[in-house]
């Protein structure tokens, strides 16, 4: 068994929404020391961009985009093919979050965390179909890598009601999308993310000790655990995973007992 080949991404073109700060940029990281030709970052904000690329190195490229709407979607995509014939990878990571108490929680802040979080995803790979498609066959599939959450699975103590509802969505829409796009041998796959260190989640990024304590693994998440994720979904190994949802949270979903429940010794 030839590892390299069945972890590495050599020569592979990868775009990662999202992909100049937190998440995203563990990702766009990992996919380059995997050995991508060249990952692209879309993000808002150049001056982000700039320092990501500069860290990244020359095989990183920067795009200013906003993929909230359909015209920022269609400019990307656009952007993307005039110097791409196909696109391996594809990161649907760009996101967004709001809180606001159930009675004045704003229409506002319900539309921008669900087109973000859940529209752009299916109309961004929508746009970028067919050069999803030109780089697929049966022995390489390309890659689609949805980010949702922990949220989406279980709830949490704060009232982001449109953000909980879009990251759920968008682990089912992963399904539904895998299920349609494996025909043009496209795998479709999502990480759901637990705590790890950014700017959308401060209590793990500023009292990351404190956040542990909840967590079956005890620590927050790490860069090198998320690329690894990425990795994994995006290479030979992961061709056979398709709709499904990796969770990456250190068992905070699926190992964690009741606080009610004791001690696993019965004390």
């Amino acid at each position: 068994m030839d590892l390299q080949k069945l972890f590495g991404l050599d020569g592979r073109v990868a775009l990662v929404t999202g992909g100049s700060r937190g998440i995203g940029l563990m990702i766009a990281r990992g996919l380059l020391a995997a050995g991508c030709a060249r990952v692209y970052l879309a993000a808002r904000k150049q001056g982000e961009l700039d320092e990501a690329v500069a860290a990244l190195g020359d095989r990183a490229v920067g795009i200013a985009a906003d993929v909230s709407t359909l015209a920022g979607i269609e400019a990307l995509a656009q952007d993307i093919a005039a110097h791409e014939p196909l696109l391996d990878i594809l990161v649907n990571n760009a996101g967004a979050a709001w809180g606001a108490p159930f009675g004045s929680f704003p229409e506002s802040g319900w539309d921008k965390v669900v087109d973000l979080n859940l529209k752009a995803p299916f109309f961004l790979t929508q746009a970028l179909h067919g050069l999803l498609a030109a780089a697929a066959s049966a022995e390489r599939p390309a890659k689609v890598i949805n980010i949702a959450s922990i949220d989406g699975r279980k709830l949490n103590p704060w009232e982001t009601y449109s953000y909980q509802a879009s990251k759920a969505g968008l682990i089912q829409l992963t399904k539904r999308m895998a299920a349609r796009l494996i025909a043009d041998r496209i795998v479709v796959s999502a990480i759901a993310p637990g705590a790890f260190p950014s700017a959308m989640n401060k209590a793990a990024r500023d009292t990351g000790d404190a956040v542990a304590q909840a967590i079956p693994a005890g620590r927050v998440g790490t860069a090198e655990d998320m690329a690894a994720a990425a990795i994994y979904l995006a290479s030979r190994a992961g061709d056979y995973v398709v709709g499904s949802t990796l969770t990456v949270d250190g068992g905070l979903v699926d190992a964690a007992l009741p606080a009610d429940l004791g001690n696993p010794d019965g004390s």
